[in-house]
């Protein structure tokens, strides 16, 4: 576990990374074999270039609103909704505005 004081508490994720200027801020919740959970701050205009990954992972907005592009397509995800990057398929991300994602990677 990345931190034993998040086990069995209740937990507002909006609340467990802060936004930094200039900056993209990630925390790891939960590291397991089959998986992982991590927490990601993005200050607008920040992102992650494009990249694949070898297991499918669910991005979950929590604040603000971001752009997703997957295997060349334009996603506009807002806070409360969720999308699906699937493995091997290309994929990056822009804050449009800063915003707080949850990504679920599974690995099996």
């Amino acid at each position: 576990m990345s931190d034993n004081n998040l086990l069995a508490n209740v937990l507002n994720f909006r609340s467990l990374t802060d936004y930094q200027d200039g900056a993209v801020v990630s925390k790891e919740i939960l590291k397991k074999e089959t998986g992982t959970v991590t927490l990601f701050a993005f200050d607008k205009g920040q992102g992650l270039s494009e990249h694949t990954a070898p297991f499918d992972a669910l991005v979950l907005i929590l604040d603000g609103n971001a752009e997703i592009i997957i295997s060349g397509k334009s996603h506009l995800v807002s806070e409360g909704e969720s999308i699906i990057m699937p493995a091997h398929e290309p994929h990056a991300l822009k804050a449009i505005e800063r915003f707080k994602m949850m990504l679920i990677m599974i690995r099996s």
